[in-house]
């Protein structure tokens, strides 16, 4: 079985746990938290063996294969680069570094001590992502145009850094990379060009943000997200012949092709948790010996964090 050992005890750990447990090679071995006592209530609620008071320690232990990095975005290089020091491979989470230099260092790290990193992104690897990208090779609704997301998050105070641009917060940075990454990962291409325009409250985080992409081909790509709206999520693939709806791209396990005669074609896949496929790939990755996964390359994550990291600097207040 392939170990992981979980740094943070963030909201998206209890569904991540959810998915190794459904995969067909993994347990979640230990977490950590900066506080023992909450690391030991999530271990408890998790069924968890082990809880850690601090990353090096888990970090450190020899019940870990793998760390899954989920703390909060300003701490991702930090706590990445601890694994891997202690030769521990890494699942890192979106947005994978702040700054390309860091993910470039990462990189080189895990390359020279032979070590499995991967930025984690589940929305490629889910089944209805296969049938879509089936659907556009098979021409089903002729050649691309342009590809459109929303992602709206009215409701984020929760995450208490997220107005804290230091922090890493930000909409871009919080949730740009799905959409920057599916749809590369769709088209087979990085853009040729970018711009982005992010709106920033006094004092806080960009809460809205626009991104236009020329990809090659001819095909617009054009990013939307925003705290301050309350939008249906979704992801429209227009080709000549019709478009392919995808609400909510990152986790469904439902599309809908809309053809220009009126005809529909519904996509459907079973799924209990959007975290397995994942998981199953980089498991499948840890057993055959491979340091890169050939689906979130590093090619793929430093091209996209090198585009975000250009985008905050040319902000515009």
């Amino acid at each position: 079985m392939i170990r992981y050992g979980i740094l943070s005890t963030a909201q998206v750990v209890p569904r991540f746990v959810k998915g190794v447990k459904e995969s067909k090679a993994g347990i979640v071995t230990a977490i950590a938290s900066r506080g023992i006592e909450k690391a030991q209530k999530m271990a408890q609620e998790l069924a968890i063996p082990q809880a850690f008071g601090s990353y090096e320690a888990l970090c450190q232990s020899d019940e870990v294969d793998i760390v899954y990095v989920a703390v909060y975005n300003k701490a991702h290089y930090a706590a990445a680069k601890l694994a891997l020091l202690n030769n521990k491979h890494v699942l890192l989470e979106k947005p994978f570094t702040l700054t390309l230099a860091q993910a470039e260092e990462l990189f080189a790290i895990a390359e020279e001590r032979g070590l499995f990193l991967m930025e984690a992104q589940k929305s490629l690897f889910l089944p209805i992502t296969s049938q879509v990208e089936q659907a556009i090779q098979a021409g089903k609704i002729g050649k691309l145009c342009w590809l459109d997301a929303v992602m709206a998050y009215p409701n984020i105070d929760h995450i208490s850094w997220f107005r804290d641009l230091s922090a890493g917060g930000g909409v871009f940075r919080g949730a740009g990379t799905y959409p920057l990454e599916y749809m590369q990962h769709l088209l087979k291409a990085a853009p040729e060009t970018f711009k982005g325009t992010l709106v920033f409250p006094e004092g806080q985080s960009d809460a809205q943000a626009q991104i236009t992409l020329r990809f090659p081909q001819g095909v617009i790509g054009t990013l939307f997200l925003t705290v301050d709206l309350d939008l249906k999520k979704r992801l429209i693939i227009y080709g000549e012949k019709g478009q392919i709806v995808i609400p909510d791209f990152w986790k469904t396990a439902t599309a809908e092709i809309q053809y220009h005669d009126g005809q529909t074609e519904v996509l459907h896949s079973t799924q209990q948790s959007e975290f397995v496929f994942e998981i199953d790939h980089v498991n499948d990755c840890l057993k055959r010996g491979q340091l890169e996964s050939p689906v979130v390359t590093k090619e793929l994550t430093l091209k996209t964090v090198a585009m975000t990291e250009k985008i905050y600097e040319n902000k515009q207040k």
